[in-house]
């Protein structure tokens, strides 16, 4: 099985939910974690669009990237600009991606309502999904852009 390490900021939303997104639809060929260069717990409004979306994502922890150090990884992907900036180099053969994706909380920080604080958890749910879907081969074209 594939190894991939997604890793963003604060572990707390993104990298957390393409874990989980890779961990439902390709669990049978891809061995899914996630880890932050400066985890800060996991951001309640993605456990709850994962939900949403069928994905169970509560029992999943924030983490540092320092406590899967051990782990052979072929992929790191990572999600944000700042753990691409300051993405650790000891991993190895890993291949580095980096595939930006927006920052929910960020978007989300002057919602006038619930229905709009959830919008950019939503919406950036599916991009990872779409993204996740589309894995492995998408790793290699983007490896090598």
């Amino acid at each position: 099985m594939l190894k991939i390490l997604f890793l963003c900021t604060g572990n707390s939303c993104r990298s957390q939910m393409a874990e989980g997104w890779a961990r439902s639809l390709k669990g049978d060929s891809i061995e899914a974690y996630s880890a932050g260069v400066q985890p800060g717990g996991m951001n309640q409004d993605a456990v709850r669009a994962m939900a949403e979306a069928g994905v169970d994502i509560a029992a999943q922890r924030s983490k540092h990237v320092d406590e899967l150090r051990s782990v052979a990884f072929d992929y790191v992907v990572t999600v944000c600009g700042h753990a691409h900036e300051t993405c650790p180099a000891y991993f190895g053969g890993a291949k580095v991606v980096h595939r930006p994706f927006d920052d929910p909380p960020h978007l989300a920080r002057e919602a006038a309502s619930e229905a709009e604080r959830l919008a950019p958890y939503r919406r950036v749910r599916d991009e990872i999904r779409d993204f996740v879907a589309r894995l492995p081969g998408s790793l290699e074209d983007e490896a090598n852009a």
